[in-house]
């Protein structure tokens, strides 16, 4: 499939073949571990055993990589899967991470109780402030880490910028890019190394599947990261690879609903009066606006506002919703609501990290806007 055709083409063609046997406009579910060789080293296109490839799973990498405009993607079986292996894949003991001053509660994990006993040391920036990226950086650096809209206070960093900052210092720049999806912005062609998604949220899109994926431009570090994969092990099963490639097939048209109730969203939000800050990117006050007006192509469905009576009511708004859905995790098609501090980012508590006690993250779906703005202005109360 030609990269030349656009973002919803490719969405539900690239690496999806029909069946060289039946026809099958579907990618058939490969549930096997291992595959009948034609005499000693004669593999049938490549497949010996599945945790080192699998047609299915080819499908979605092949895919992935299309959507994000990279060589080669990379399925594993959640996006922290894909994280850990980005990181010793990059890093070796003694190496230095520069990481972003709001960032998801696992992410922080890793480096923070994970990579550091490995011998990786990390240091917090404002990574929406390019000079403080800059400055962060030491001789023993190996790589800035992004996520832009991040998660949960969706600031915005400037891909481009800090490209240029990090390829001036001779380190990898990587972008999580969970968020936005590639639909909305394409880190790859603003000059990151890598791009890493938990695939589990937008897209795989109906909260069914956990997964994650990385996607490089650079063949090197690309052989790479697949000698890493498969030393590793942590890859994508094939009806897990099936169901994200599934999803991704109608990423275009939810991303574009996703947007368009997050804006009503945020709209009712700013106008309420037991709202204290509201934070969306598509709002023209938020300091990040024009940077993301200029990279991405909208918005997003992710909404975060602050409760003006503090931590207890800003638990109590979680309670009484009820078309929302109390619950962690983003990105399917039902709205869900939480409160960070004590649900996805407990682990950044007392960090430089640590996220205010009166917020609340919105996961906007693609229900009928009016029962959603319904819903929370009795959360409200």
């Amino acid at each position: 499939m030609s990269d030349q055709h656009s973002f919803e083409t490719l969405a539900i063609h690239a690496g999806n073949t029909a069946d060289p046997l039946t026809g099958a406009v579907v990618p058939p579910i490969y549930q096997v571990s291992t595959y009948k060789q034609d005499g000693v080293g004669g593999l049938r296109g490549g497949y010996e055993y599945s945790r080192s490839a699998n047609p299915t799973r080819t499908a979605l990498e092949e895919n992935l990589a299309a959507l994000e405009g990279g060589r080669r993607g990379l399925a594993f079986a959640s996006g922290l899967a894909a994280e850990d292996c980005l990181l010793r894949t990059l890093l070796a003991p003694g190496d230095h991470v520069v990481i972003p001053n709001d960032a998801y509660g696992g992410t922080f994990r890793l480096f923070a109780k994970v990579a550091s006993r490995w011998g990786v040391e990390f240091s917090v920036a404002d990574t929406s402030d390019v000079d403080a990226v800059r400055a962060a950086i030491t001789p023993r650096t190996k790589a800035v880490w992004v996520e832009t809209p991040s998660n949960p206070l969706l600031g915005i960093t400037d891909i481009a910028a800090v490209a240029g900052v990090a390829r001036q210092a001779g380190v990898r720049l990587v972008v999580d890019n969970t968020f936005a999806s590639p639909y909305l912005q394409q880190p790859l062609a603003l000059g990151a190394d890598v791009v890493v998604h938990s695939t589990t949220k937008y897209m795989g899109g109906h909260s069914d599947v956990v997964g994650g994926a990385l996607v490089t431009d650079d063949p090197q570090l690309a052989d790479e990261l697949v000698y890493h994969q498969n030393a590793m092990g942590a890859v994508a099963g094939p009806f897990d690879a099936w169901l994200v490639l599934r999803g991704i097939k109608t990423l275009a048209v939810r991303m574009d609903r996703h947007d368009e109730n997050a804006t009503k969203v945020a709209d009712l939000l700013t106008r309420h009066p037991k709202v204290s800050q509201v934070l969306y990117p598509g709002l023209p006050e938020h300091p990040g606006h024009e940077v993301a007006a200029k990279q991405m192509k909208a918005f997003g469905g992710m909404v975060s506002f602050r409760v003006a009576g503090g931590e207890e009511a800003a638990v109590e708004v979680c309670n009484r919703a009820k078309l929302f859905t109390l619950g962690e995790s983003l990105g399917g098609v039902e709205s869900l609501i939480e409160h960070p501090g004590r649900m996805t980012h407990a682990s950044t508590a007392g960090s430089l990290l640590e996220v205010p006690a009166d917020l609340v993250r919105l996961s906007v779906g693609i229900e009928n806007a009016d029962d959603l703005l319904a819903d929370l202005t009795q959360a409200l109360g």
